[in-house]
C-alpha cells in the first residue's frame, strides 16, 4: 500500500512546487511591473495642470514672460537644473518652489507667480528623475529633500542674507516637510508652505495600492519597498514627512483640499499632529478642492492665507525694518 501511494504523493509534491514556483514568478514580475510604474523616470512631456480656461491662466502667461536664468547645480552624483526668476524689486526673500509626481518644474508656474506678485525671488528646480534634470529613478521625496537643501546652499552662497521660504505641492509637499527637520537645512530657510503632501511613502503607495488595485500592502508594498532599497538606496519606510516635522522649529502652513482622495484629506491632520508642540503652524482647508487643486479652487482664499503667512515669517520689507515679531495662531480655516 505505502509503495501505490509513493508516486501519488510525488505528483502532488510536483504539482504543488509548479504551484509555488508560479505564484513566485507573478510576484516576482508583479514587483518589478510597481517599481518601473511607480519609480522609473518616464518621459513623456509634461504640460502645464493649468488649462487655458482657468481663472489662474493669467498666472502662466504672466510667469512665461519674465526675464529668467537656468541654475544647475550638482548633488549626490545628479546634475539638476533650475529657473531663477529675481523679484521685480531687488530683495533677499526668496521661494523655492517644488513640484509634484511625475511632473516638472513647467506645471508650477501659476505658483511661482503668486510668489513673484508677493514680491519674493523664486526658484523652481526639477526635481531629479523629471524635466531638464538628470537621474533615472523617481524618490518621492526622500533624495529631493537633499537637493532642496543643496539649492538652498547654493542662494547662501551667493547672499548670506537670503531669507527662504520653502513650497511644495503634493510630493513636492512632502518633500519641503521631509526637509525640515533636516539638520543640514539652513538657517536661512525661516519657512515652509506645504500644499497637499503625504505622511510617508509607504502609507501613501499603500493606500494607492488599495485604491487603484484593490491589493493589501503585504505581501507587495514591503517587497517593492525592498525593491527601492536594494536600487534607489532609500525604503518607503524612510521616506517620512512626519518623522522630520517632529524635529521641526520653523513655522509652517498647511494646505490640503477637503475633497482630496489622492493624498487623502486625513494625512493633514496626521501631519499636523507629528509636530512638537510650540511649533508656529497655520493651516487652510479648501473646501471641495482634490488633489493639487486648492489654488485652483479658491484662488483668492489661496493667496490670502499665503501672503499672510508670508508677512509674518518672511516679509518683503519696504524698509530696512526688522522682521515683525507677531504670531500666527495654529488655528484652521476652511476656504
Amino acid at each position: 500500500m505505502t509503495e501505490k501511494q509513493t508516486p501519488k504523493k510525488r505528483r502532488w509534491l510536483r504539482v504543488l512546487l509548479v504551484i509555488i514556483g508560479v505564484i513566485v514568478v507573478i510576484d516576482i514580475v508583479a514587483v518589478f511591473y510597481f517599481f518601473n510604474v511607480s519609480q522609473v523616470r518616464n518621459n513623456k512631456p509634461v504640460t502645464s495642470e493649468v488649462k487655458t480656461t482657468s481663472k489662474n491662466y493669467p498666472l502662466v502667461v504672466a510667469f512665461d514672460k519674465l526675464p529668467k536664468t537656468t541654475e544647475t547645480l550638482e548633488n549626490h552624483g545628479v546634475k539638476l537644473s533650475a529657473w531663477y526668476v529675481p523679484a521685480a524689486v531687488k530683495t533677499s526673500k526668496t521661494v523655492i518652489v517644488v513640484h509634484g509626481y511625475r511632473s516638472d518644474r513647467a506645471a508650477m508656474r501659476q505658483y511661482a507667480e503668486l510668489y513673484h506678485k508677493l514680491g519674493y525671488n523664486v526658484l523652481v528646480p526639477d526635481n531629479r528623475g523629471a524635466g531638464a534634470s538628470g537621474g533615472n529613478l523617481i524618490s518621492y521625496g526622500y533624495w529631493d529633500k537633499y537637493d532642496i537643501i543643496a539649492w538652498a546652499k547654493k542662494l547662501v552662497a551667493a547672499d548670506s542674507n537670503v531669507d527662504i521660504t520653502l513650497f511644495g505641492v503634493s510630493m513636492g509637499g512632502a518633500t519641503v516637510m521631509m526637509a525640515s527637520g533636516e539638520a543640514s537645512l539652513p538657517k536661512n530657510v525661516s519657512s515652509i508652505i506645504e500644499d497637499c503632501g503625504y505622511t510617508n511613502v509607504f502609507d501613501e503607495v499603500s493606500y494607492q495600492a488599495k485604491a487603484m488595485y484593490n491589493l493589501p500592502n503585504f505581501p507587495i508594498v514591503y517587497e517593492v519597498s525592498l525593491m527601492s532599497q536594494i536600487r534607489a538606496g532609500w525604503s518607503y519606510q524612510a521616506a517620512s514627512s512626519t518623522k522630520e516635522l517632529a524635529k521641526d522649529t520653523r513655522p509652517i502652513l498647511f494646505i490640503h483640499g477637503t475633497a482630496d482622495t489622492y493624498v487623502p484629506y486625513y494625512m493633514l491632520n496626521q501631519n499636523i499632529a507629528a509636530l512638537k508642540k510650540g511649533t508656529p503652524y497655520e493651516v487652510l482647508r479648501v473646501k471641495g478642492a482634490k488633489h493639487a487643486m486648492s489654488f485652483e479652487t479658491n484662488p483668492s482664499a489661496y493667496e490670502a492665507a499665503v501672503s499672510k503667512f508670508l508677512k509674518v515669517y518672511n516679509p518683503v520689507s519696504t524698509s530696512s525694518s526688522a522682521k515683525t515679531t507677531d504670531t500666527v495662531k495654529p488655528v484652521s480655516k476652511t476656504a
